[in-house]
């Protein structure tokens, strides 16, 4: 679906959470690869409205986009108020306009899937998650480090063969992201410059800018940990400017962010951490090799089958400190492993 967009819908809210979870989504969709943007808008009091984002997939080179409201349940706004917004008749769900098709999807409604979710969300509640397989009682924070523990020495063992003859820190972050994903085949597919953890650790100690090329990644990177260095994290993919770039442009909006991001201070000694943006990614190498951003370090996962692995292979080309994963693989789980696991070595050596 090379020319299909998508575009959820949600009501909106003053609170910012509501537009970060609606955006959370879209990322986990945008990894998918299903769709060739996906765009999130609102009814109200977010941007962007849910015209503007039909001009903002337009601008992308979508001829056909189907848009999806995030509600539970069919009601006033789902069955009267978007339809009038869209342009359609009542019981329409199909518009031509010019050479956009306008799907109108339905509501999440009932599924299993969503009452999965729901009971999860209920045994949380009650601190009784996975009670019956476990006997860590999983509410605190000594048991979730004695899980990890157990977790990260299992999968050394299931990898010590192929962890044979690498770097001792290198193999610390091949356990840390075989342990984000559950996949040993990520032990074979990391690839980590000779310099990148020196560089990370000691950028990180100095109290490093991290740029991340979604929120995803972002929430992913424990940042309270990370201030204590005086560092922070910042991600401009929300940024208003950053939107207009991509509009104005016809490029996504992870792209966008990233050449904002590079044109305020050339990333000068941030590290850089994409966990799925391809786009970004090539953002990133092409400023690179122009000299118009010099980042300490580059932290690299983007997924998916429409430039993914090819954005890697190019990352692989740099002088500057890289840490990548060959081939289609990759997300935003697995680009905050890896900064973690640089996180937690520069904690050890300051002592933290």
């Amino acid at each position: 679906m090379d020319n299909v967009g998508l575009i959820l819908i949600g009501h909106g809210s003053e609170l910012p959470q509501y537009k970060e979870n609606l955006e959370k989504l879209a990322e986990i969709l945008r990894a998918k690869s299903k769709f060739k943007v996906v765009e999130i808008s609102f009814m109200t009091k977010n941007k962007p409205t849910i015209n503007e984002a039909v001009d903002i997939v337009v601008k992308m080179g979508v001829k056909k986009v189907v848009l999806i409201p995030v509600f539970l349940a069919p009601g006033t706004h789902t069955e009267k108020d978007i339809p009038e917004i869209l342009g359609l008749k009542k019981g329409e769900h199909m518009l031509k306009t010019g050479e956009l098709e306008i799907i109108y999807g339905e509501p999440i409604g009932p599924d299993r899937r969503l009452a999965e979710i729901i009971e999860e969300k209920a045994l949380n509640a009650l601190n009784q998650e996975n009670k019956a397989d476990t006997p860590y009682a999983l509410g605190s924070l000594a048991a979730s480090d004695t899980l990890f523990k157990a977790s990260i020495s299992k999968i050394r063992h299931m990898l010590k063969g192929m962890l044979e003859g690498v770097p001792r820190e290198h193999a610390r972050i091949i356990e840390r992201v075989v342990h984000a994903t559950a996949d040993p085949e990520f032990a074979k597919l990391i690839v980590i410059h000779e310099k990148a953890v020196e560089a990370g650790v000691n950028t990180i100690k100095s109290g490093a800018k991290v740029v991340t090329d979604v929120k995803m990644v972002k929430a992913g990177i424990n940042t309270a940990r990370l201030e204590k260095f005086g560092g922070k994290v910042v991600s401009y993919v929300d940024d208003e400017r950053a939107v207009k770039l991509a509009f104005e442009n016809s490029i996504t909006r992870t792209a966008a962010a990233m050449r904002l991001a590079i044109e305020e201070d050339g990333l000068k000694n941030a590290v850089v951490v994409i966990g799925n943006s391809p786009t970004a990614t090539f953002e990133l190498v092409n400023a690179v090799r122009e000299e118009k951003a010099k980042p300490a370090l580059i932290i690299a996962t983007p997924v998916g089958f429409m430039g993914a692995a090819e954005s890697k292979e190019e990352v692989l080309k740099l002088s500057t400190p890289f840490i990548t994963v060959r081939g289609p693989k990759g997300g935003s789980p697995i680009a905050a492993a890896i900064f973690n696991a640089l996180l937690s070595m520069a904690e050890e050596q300051k002592g933290v």
